[in-house]
């Protein structure tokens, strides 16, 4: 049986032979096309091909395509595990033609293909026309030898292809295949099409039209050929099966969700295994193309994909997060193709996990909720749409995961409730909004902004400038002047305060006037208006007057260096954790700077200080930090590297800073290029010293590092290096010793604490004077059970062991309390397992202590509980299967 790898390359390689250029799958955010949130076709990669505005060096093209089909229009979450071919994420296999050749060639090419290397039968496969594409009919007689019973004319749109209202468009054929009388459904434009019978696999577009925008219609002069075959559907007809959930692929998917939850994958509840095993290839490939979870676009679909399969995880009784442990099966199965999977594979991982346990807080408490609102309904009541937006609210359940829920119960959500709730609550928080002072606040900077233009920013150039007040802002309304003691918000024609952008805080210092003077405490911007946060310290200030402005030095001068030095910093993790690291945030403040960055995994410790080492080599060489204005397009073509949260304009400043073997940039040895509109060091020896504090978790496959630089990481060096000092004095030791000492007197104590553990183990077995436990003989078979009390389960397995040696030949149970939970491990002599194994009588004794399940081997079995107390009963069960 050829697996889906082989279909796949058997696709790919057939093409390749009939001259066409394998093209690489593109991400799932298109690159071209801001109109799709996810690339759901094979043709999006080539859409400007086909219009013409771009040009390849190749006229025939074959591609597998991962596409993901969970939003806007093109939307299948719903039905995916309830039916045999709906997916959110699945490959679509395609051959292209840019103006080389058309129908004859592209019919000929499928035909050879399903017939030859595929091997389908010729008698089971009919296809469809557009009624008025009798070329492709003809086309069909020649090369299939087709009847013309077996070539359908469809009159609908079904079999015209469209980009848009305008643009390239035309006729299409698709090939459908017979699964036989012994299922329903009839032939394509039959009352009966939408039965599984006839199945579509694959779809050939002839693009021979352009449509204009006054509505004419004209012939292409180079028309083209796009296709689109599925990878899992094809998959599962030549897998014999018309379920596309039974192909090699997705079956492996699906063993590895019921290995993890110990659920039979085709048991009453294999429709959480599918969508399981569907969701974990969607939200794998969105994380490896750069997606996170978030609470909109992009990241608010794939989290609603995540938390449904993990829902579906619940379901099956787990209690731990399970999907991240399902990701090195989708890597052996796709990671040869996609390698992509490969390198993300740790960060996927992570993020699975981690969205994985937030879910899980939440999700008991708003399942009870939902089960307490239908306790109250009539059977088949729908749910009101107030609740489920309760659900939405409070609990973060999109709209989608309840009605997943209330599916399998046979309910429905009123929807129009839903939305009425939604809106209410859109209208109440406007209401709160349009009372606020914040809210008074925003409309005052347009106004301003309209009245005087946005602010100018000397400050890249100088710390002290002259500006004009333009307005005083007190309480969310102009004023025309400040005196002593009163804060205000101050706007001027231009400024050398930095406004808080980019992660870097806002500039503080001092305001003067002829007629007194301010301290300035912060700088923001709002609706291109820096507004100066300050506090009048001297006589009035007045709106219209000339000030003098000077930045704070001493702080503009560490923020300086903490912004510089977060841009070494970040070339640096690239160049030791790989060039998937890409910022997700960062804090450039006086006192210390913190940045956030995309990685699936913690750092190790010697990773870490590799790149701090790394990052103080830079700051000595004491070269120029460079800025150009650029604009983004030449900027990138530059290779520089654009920071998280900017949005840029016509124009760029391109920071540039440190010199490396092999760089970046023009003269290849450029260390750091990006895109940044902060304040820099002049000279990276400016930054003076860099010491990392730690490295954490900051969010869903983000890690985050926080740093000190400058006097500041001196100081902190001289104060670890007190603390080192007196542990030495503590251990009366020198400082070199340290580690070895504190080393020393670990070992020590774990050695005291293995022979105390042991201890418990001698006295939990009945060792010293009682002799040990009681030896029952039940059925001819020597029997000990025994309820331990202070050894935790990971010690049943050497107590099993010993009883076995002591025995010789016999069963043993042995249950240890945990805190209330309870551990059963079962053993079985060998010269016994023919006759008891050991994981029936751990099935048995597991039962009694509200556990499920169990596992192992006939002479060793091991399983869990939730309740201690049970240990009598389920000794007893265990002597009960002994008895049989």
């Amino acid at each position: 049986m050829a697996s889906l790898n082989d279909i796949r390359s058997t696709f790919l390689d057939y093409f390749e032979r009939e001259g066409h250029t394998a093209v690489d799958s593109s991400p799932l955010v298109p690159r071209n096309d801001p109109t799709l949130m996810f690339t759901n076709a094979g043709m999006v990669q080539f859409k400007n091909v086909f219009t013409g505005v771009e040009k390849r060096d190749y006229s025939r093209a074959v591609t597998s395509q991962k596409c993901v089909r969970a939003g806007g229009k093109h939307n299948d979450l719903d039905n995916v595990g309830y039916t045999a071919r709906h997916h959110t994420f699945f490959e679509m296999l395609g051959n292209f033609s840019f103006g080389d050749y058309f129908k004859d060639d592209a019919i000929a090419f499928a035909w050879n293909l399903v017939t030859r290397e595929f091997g389908l039968n010729k008698d089971r496969l009919l296809v469809t026309v557009h009624e008025s594409d009798e070329e492709a009919a003809g086309i069909w007689r020649k090369v299939a030898g087709l009847s013309d019973d077996r070539i359908i004319r469809i009159n609908t749109d079904d079999n015209w292809w469209r980009m848009g209202d305008t643009g390239p468009n035309g006729p299409c054929t698709e090939i459908f295949y017979d699964h036989g009388d012994h299922i329903w459904g009839g032939p394509p434009g039959s009352a009966e099409e939408d039965g599984d019978r006839f199945i579509e696999i694959w779809n050939l577009v002839f693009m021979q039209y352009e449509t204009m925008a006054d509505g004419e219609t004209k012939s292409l002069p180079n028309p083209s050929i796009d296709t689109g075959m599925g990878l899992e559907r094809i998959g599962a007809l030549l897998q014999g099966s018309h379920d596309n959930y039974d192909t090699d692929l997705m079956r492996d998917l699906i063993e590895a969700s019921a290995q993890a939850s110990g659920v039979e994958a085709d048991g009453p509840q294999n429709v959480h295994h599918r969508v399981i095993a569907d969701h974990l290839r969607s939200t794998s490939f969105l994380i490896a193309d750069g997606v996170l979870p978030s609470n909109e676009g992009r990241g608010y679909v794939l989290r609603r994909i995540m938390r449904r399969a993990m829902r579906h995880a619940h379901l099956l009784g787990t209690k731990d997060p399970m999907m991240h442990k399902l990701v090195p099966a989708l890597v052996r199965q796709m990671g040869g193709h996609f390698t992509e999977l490969q390198q993300a594979q740790p960060m996927i991982e992570e993020t699975l996990k981690i969205e994985e346990q937030r879910f899980r807080q939440t999700l008991d408490r708003g399942l009870k909720l939902l089960d307490d609102e239908l306790g109250q309904l009539a059977d088949g009541a729908t749910l009101p749409g107030a609740t489920a937006f309760k659900l939405y609210d409070t609990y973060g359940f999109p709209l989608d995961l309840t009605q997943d829920a209330l599916r399998e119960k046979g309910r429905e959500v009123d929807t129009d409730g839903f939305d009425a709730a939604m809106a209410e609550q859109k209208a109440k928080a406007r209401s709160a909004w349009a009372g606020s002072g914040e809210a008074a606040d925003e409309s005052v900077w347009f106004d301003l902004a309209d009245a005087h233009g946005v602010t100018e920013f000397l400050g890249y150039d100088t710390e002290v400038a002259e500006g004009q007040i333009l307005a005083l802002v007190s309480d969310g309304a102009s004023v025309p002047a400040a005196k002593v003691g009163d804060t205000v918000q101050i706007v001027l024609n231009q400024t050398p305060y930095y406004a808080e952008s980019g992660g870097q805080v806002g500039d503080s210092g001092l305001l003067k006037t002829d007629r007194g003077a301010a301290r300035v405490t912060d700088t923001k911007k709002k609706a291109g208006v820096f507004v100066h946060f300050a506090e009048v310290t001297e006589g009035e200030i007045v709106t219209g007057d000339a000030a003098e402005l000077t930045v704070d030095h001493a702080r503009r001068s560490a923020i300086r260096a903490n912004h510089s030095a977060t841009h070494l910093l970040h070339e640096a993790l690239r160049e030791h954790l790989g060039e998937h690291v890409a910022q997700r945030g960062s804090l450039n403040a006086d006192d210390r700077l913190r940045f956030d960055f995309s990685h699936g995994k913690a750092m190790s410790l010697g990773e870490l200080a590799a790149v701090e080492r790394d990052v103080n080599a830079f700051i000595r060489q004491n070269t120029p930090v460079t800025t150009r204005i650029m604009t983004p397009d030449d900027a990138r073509a530059l290779g520089a590297q654009a920071l998280f949260g900017e949005k840029y304009g016509d124009e760029v400043r391109v920071v540039s800073m440190g010199q490396a073997d092999t760089g970046k940039g023009t003269d290849g040895s450029t260390y750091s290029i990006e895109l940044c509109g902060g304040t820099h060091v002049a000279q990276t020896g400016d930054i003076g010293l860099f010491v990392t504090l730690g490295e954490s978790a900051s969010a869903s496959g983000v890690r985050r590092i926080e740093a000190l630089t400058g006097e500041a990481a001196r100081a902190y060096l001289a104060e670890q290096d007190h603390m080192v000092a007196q542990i030495a004095n503590a251990l009366k030791a020198q400082r070199g010793d340290v580690v070895d000492r504190v080393s020393a007197l670990m070992d020590e104590r774990r050695k005291l604490q293995n022979e105390v553990a042991d201890l418990r183990k001698q006295l939990a077995m009945g060792g010293g004077a009682s002799g040990g436990p009681d030896v029952k003989e039940i059925n001819g078979i020597k029997f000990v059970g025994q309820a331990l009390s202070g050894v935790s389960g990971k010690d049943l397995r050497g107590l099993i062991d010993e009883q076995k040696a002591k025995l010789g030949s016999g069963v043993i149970v042995l249950i240890a309390d945990a805190g209330g939970k309870a551990a059963v491990a079962v053993g079985v002599t060998d010269d016994l397992t023919d006759r008891i194994s050991a994981v029936d009588v751990v099935k048995a004794a597991a039962a009694e202590l509200g556990g499920k399940g169990g596992g192992g081997r006939p002479d060793m079995a091991q399983a869990g509980g939730a309740d201690a107390s049970k240990a009598a009963e389920a000794i007893a069960a265990a002597e009960a299967v002994l008895a049989q």
